[in-house]
């Protein structure tokens, strides 16, 4: 089974919150997961454990690297292999 999440992040502070956008973009690819980059949200496929672990760690970096924020997260059905 591989859970789809979609997310949004939305620097709120930040004067080129497309610059944090890319950062997080760069953190991500560091997982296990497929990645669709779309325009206003980017989409994760993978094995449910990593998607959350996903989730999980990008919020922490967000909390540490930005002072206000969103940060909207959509699952959708998992798919089955």
């Amino acid at each position: 089974m591989k859970t789809i999440a979609q997310l949004s992040y939305i620097p709120l502070s930040t004067e080129d919150p497309r610059e944090k956008v890319q950062e997080l973009l760069e953190h991500l690819a560091q997982y296990d997961v497929k990645i669709e980059v779309g325009y206003m949200s980017t989409t994760i496929i993978g094995q449910p454990e990593v998607v959350f672990e996903v989730i999980e760690e990008l919020y922490k970096t967000m909390t540490l690297e930005t002072n206000r924020f969103r940060f909207h997260i959509e699952l959708l059905s998992p798919l089955n292999e």
